[in-house]
C-alpha cells in the first residue's frame, strides 16, 4: 500500500515536466509528510489539456454518509476494482494521476515497524494511477482520490507486499485518456521496470505533524554509550 508521500517539487518544475495547460491550485505548497486526509495534488485530463487540481487523499464515495469514509479508502487494489461499487464505476470517466516524488512504506519488524523512504533512482517526479470523485452533502463539494496499487516488484517486495501503480510518460496518457478501455490497459499498467531506490528514515515521519527534511533523512543508529563505558 501506500500511506503516506512527499511532494517536494516547485510549481514551474510541475508544469515544465508534464507539460501543464491549467493551474487549478490557488496556494500549492511543497511537502515532506502528505498524510491520508491531506490535500494534495492530481493531474486530470479534460479535452487534451492536463490539468493539476489538489484533492483530498481518501476516497469518499459519493453514497457516503459521511467524510470519515475517506481515511479507508486512501488506495484501491488495481486487481479488484472493477468488483468494487466505490471504484468500478469511477474507471470509465474518473481516472487521474496522483503526483509525488516518493513515499513512506513501514517494514514489519518483530513488535516494531520500521519506515523507509522510497523514490525513483533518478529522484524524479512519481506519477501514480488514481482514481477521484466528488462527495457533496448540503452545499459542501470535496473532490477526494485514491491511489491504486499492486502487487511489489523488486527490491520493494522486502519491505512491503504492495505497491503504488507508478506510470512513466506514454502510460500516462494511456491512463487519462478515457477512450482507452481499461480491460484493455489493465495489464499494461502493473507492468514496469524496477526503478526504485529506499533507505531507512527514522520515526519522525510518524507523525503527520513533522513536516521538514528531517522525515526523508536517512536513519543513523544512535551511538550506545555504554557499551563505550564497559570497554573502558
Amino acid at each position: 500500500m501506500c500511506g503516506r508521500k512527499t511532494l517536494t517539487m516547485s510549481k514551474k518544475e510541475i508544469i515544465e515536466e508534464l507539460m501543464v495547460e491549467e493551474w487549478q491550485v490557488e496556494n500549492y505548497s511543497t511537502s515532506y509528510n502528505i498524510a491520508p486526509t491531506q490535500n494534495s495534488l492530481v493531474m486530470v485530463q479534460d479535452k487534451g489539456s492536463n490539468i493539476i487540481k489538489e484533492m483530498r487523499w481518501g476516497l469518499i464515495p459519493e453514497w457516503s454518509k459521511s467524510e470519515l469514509h475517506g481515511s479507508k479508502m486512501i488506495n484501491a487494489r488495481l486487481e479488484t476494482i472493477t468488483s468494487k461499487p466505490s471504484f468500478k464505476n469511477l474507471i470509465t470517466q474518473n481516472r487521474c494521476i496522483v503526483l509525488s516524488n516518493g513515499y513512506f512504506e513501514w517494514k514489519q519488524d518483530g513488535n516494531i515497524k520500521v519506515p523507509f523512504f522510497i523514490h525513483k533512482r533518478d529522484r524524479g517526479l512519481m506519477l501514480f494511477a488514481g482514481l477521484w470523485t466528488v462527495w457533496s452533502v448540503s452545499s459542501k463539494r470535496i473532490f477526494t482520490y485514491t491511489i491504486l496499487t499492486t502487487k511489489a516488484q523488486g527490491d520493494v517486495s522486502a519491505i512491503h507486499n504492495r505497491m503504488p501503480i507508478l506510470l512513466d510518460k506514454p502510460k500516462v496518457e494511456m491512463w487519462t485518456n478515457l477512450d482507452n478501455q481499461f480491460s484493455e490497459i489493465q495489464q499494461e499498467l502493473s507492468k514496469f521496470k524496477n526503478r526504485f531506490s529506499y533507505y531507512q528514515v527514522s520515526d519522525f515521519v510518524n507523525s503527520p505533524k513533522n513536516n521538514s527534511m528531517a522525515c526523508i533523512a536517512p536513519f543513523k543508529a544512535p551511538v550506545n554509550l555504554n557499551l563505550f563505558e564497559r570497554n573502558q
